[in-house]
């Protein structure tokens, strides 16, 4: 603990320090009103709302040293499983991609439809030899993509459809310009729907946290940027986009008609907005994105994601779809055992008879350590 001197000395420190970034926050004010002058209120629409998503990979780990696998499924707020495999860091990654391909799973059938015959030729991040565990992860986002791909670009809709993905629609996972290329096919597959089914798909990004929110929440509250009494919504501008991330190919979307001064914008294919779905001042804000060709029907979009984000339970006014994706995609609790049990025999079954009962006694050990601290 500070003694009374320092802690003196501390506090004066933080005042002089915040008083010295003054200049700072009334830029960030500033900005903030602008954004006001671009709010509008939400009309609720009707519309089907789908969600995708990947749990969480920390969750899915299945470790019995040195043994490590990991579970990787995409789910539907249906409770749906749209994808799942089970795969070990060491895993020849040439030898996963050519199962894909052979197998014409979502991300084999990506992989074919952009004109790749490897996940390195795909991804940086999914090298020939990996010299960490952190592609998993990178493999992981990718499955959610291709099944994101997959379910607009070769499945019907009855109805109008909003899918809405937990995350922005931007991403520095993929080779070269093959995300634009990506949109490009998803855009065309969404105008074809359009006139031949006579259906509306959307598509939505939406993140419970981003940069831009952590820059401005403070100064979006202190200047009454969305006013109570409606849920509302406002663009961000690119150049308030700029001043919080450093990649400009981030921030640029596709398809702007802009001259590109840098390298040409390849990793967002999203417009960004900020939106309340609740009526007073004190409820939540989200950074969404929507499809870059989309952003024209953007009252149409969040009017069809209102209904949905005002039944969310347990986080509220935030879109249910997505939670009850997220909820079903967990894997916890007894199915989790299950497959920690089932990794344990299968290590079991490598060893010779007469040393399973040491193996049995470490197994027991590592059991107690690890439910005493969970």
């Amino acid at each position: 603990m500070f003694d009374t001197d320092s802690l003196a000395s501390v506090q004066e420190q933080i005042r002089s320090q915040t008083a010295a970034q003054a200049g700072l926050f009334v830029e960030i004010l500033r900005d903030a009103r602008a954004l006001g002058a671009e709010v509008r209120a939400i009309q609720p629409r009707s519309a089907t709302s789908i969600s995708l998503v990947a749990s969480d990979g920390g969750n899915n780990r299945i470790e019995f040293n040195p043994f490590l696998l990991q579970l990787i499924r995409v789910v539907d707020s249906y409770g749906d499983e749209l994808f799942r495999d089970v795969i070990t860091p060491s895993l020849d990654v040439r030898r996963l991609g050519d199962r894909h391909l052979d197998e014409k799973t979502p991300l084999g059938r990506l992989m074919t439809d952009l004109g790749v015959g490897s996940l390195p030729e795909l991804s940086p991040m999914l090298p020939v030899q990996p010299k960490n565990a952190g592609w998993v992860l990178t493999y992981r986002d990718i499955c959610e993509w291709a099944i994101l791909y997959d379910l607009i670009r070769y499945r019907d809709f009855g109805t109008d459809t909003l899918i809405v993905r937990d995350g922005l629609l931007r991403s520095k996972i993929f080779q070269r310009d093959l995300f634009v290329q990506m949109y490009r096919l998803l855009r065309a597959r969404i105008e074809e729907l359009a006139v031949k089914r006579r259906r509306d798909v959307f598509l939505v990004g939406l993140a419970k946290h981003s940069k831009i929110l952590q820059r401005y929440a403070m100064a979006i509250t202190v200047a009454g940027v969305f006013p109570p009494g409606t849920p509302c919504f406002a663009p961000v501008p690119l150049d308030i986009q700029r001043k919080v991330y450093q990649w400009e190919e981030y921030v640029r979307p596709v398809d702007t008609g802009e001259p590109s001064f840098g390298e040409d914008p390849k990793f967002n294919i999203g417009r960004m907005y900020l939106v309340r779905f609740g009526r007073q001042s004190g409820d939540p804000i989200w950074t969404v994105d929507l499809l870059e060709s989309q952003q024209g029907r953007a009252q149409e979009i969040f009017g069809c994601l209102l209904a949905d984000a005002l039944d969310g339970f347990p986080i509220p006014f935030y879109p249910n779809c997505l939670q009850q994706a997220d909820h079903h995609a967990q894997v916890v609790d007894f199915d989790l055992d299950i497959l920690r049990d089932t990794l344990a025999d299968a290590v079991r079954a490598l060893v010779d008879p007469a040393s399973r009962p040491a193996l049995d006694a470490l197994q027991l050990a590592t059991d107690v350590a690890r439910r005493r601290y969970e």
